[in-house]
């Protein structure tokens, strides 16, 4: 596998070469300190450029990056839209496992990209000094956000108004539309309360992550052994008790953000508890 070093050099030498590149740009995890460094870590690279059309009409320039096992073009899929406008990615697993997350954006659309920008952003290579301000890359657009109470409480209206969709799924033996429900819709927000409580405990002022991949790092060992129980969503045994642990894990954490907030525990847990209890025990 190269190294990291390695593969920066390559990509701003590449640029350096090329009239048609003006700026170059890294995103991602790699710019981001907070983040543990690791061989699985995506090169995420914007080139800035003169000319899209003569990039986009022949893949052949991408062969300077090495051999590649998979590429993706989101931008030219018919199943799946488009959705970065008038920019064209690239998607690159290379054979050595390095992987490269590669943009084209015209240069006439930098003052748009840094508007849009999430904030973890490294200029690379600025060939015209365009960029005339200092960037420093930081997260904190993916800090842990104080709720309000209305946010609290539409957290908790959701998460126990889907949960008898799961119910009434796996009263039916209906387990796929149950298993979206939960996995969809019920855990993530059991997952944004947990984070809330974590911002109340020590906080709002760090990010638990893509995905809250780094919530282990911040609740009880019980807890994290609790959360990972509700994945277990192979039958219909296992599906009510992974129910029933998401109920207890949300009664707990959104008890504690109630208190932080000084928000009156909602009442919806009592009844939507009853109800789940009582289908459960006529259906099982």
């Amino acid at each position: 596998m190269r190294s990291e070093q390695e593969m920066m050099d390559m990509f701003i030498d590449f640029a350096v070469k090329d009239d048609r590149i003006r700026l170059v740009t890294l995103e991602g995890s790699r710019t981001n300190e907070n983040i543990p460094a690791d061989a699985f870590q995506d090169f995420d690279i914007s080139y800035f450029v003169t000319d899209m059309d003569v990039f986009k009409e022949n893949d052949g320039w991408l062969d300077s990056f090495g051999k590649r096992t998979m590429m993706q073009k989101p931008e030219d899929m018919e199943l799946f839209p488009a959705e970065l406008g008038s920019w064209f990615s690239y998607i690159i697993l290379f054979e050595d496992g390095r992987k490269l997350d590669l943009t084209l954006i015209p240069i006439n659309e930098t003052e748009d990209y840094f508007t849009k920008s999430d904030g973890l952003v490294e200029v690379l290579l600025d060939k015209d000094n365009q960029i005339q301000n200092k960037v420093s890359p930081s997260d904190r657009l993916y800090w842990i956000q104080k709720p309000t109470a209305r946010e609290f409480d539409d957290c908790c209206n959701e998460f126990w108004m889907v949960s008898t969709y799961i119910v009434k799924g796996l009263a039916r033996n209906e387990i796929l539309f149950a298993v979206d429900h939960l996995h969809e819709i019920a855990r993530p927000n059991l997952l944004r309360m947990m984070a809330w409580q974590i911002g109340s405990e020590k906080g709002y002022t760090f990010s638990v992550g893509k995905n809250y991949k780094f919530i282990n790092r911040y609740i009880p060992t019980e807890d994290w052994e609790a959360l990972l129980s509700t994945y277990s969503e192979n039958g219909y045994p296992q599906m009510w008790q992974s129910l029933f642990a998401c109920y207890a894990l949300f009664r707990k954490y959104s008890k504690t953000v109630a208190e932080s907030l000084g928000c009156p525990y909602p009442d919806y847990d009592e009844a939507i508890t009853k109800y789940t209890e009582t289908v459960y025990h006529t259906s099982t």
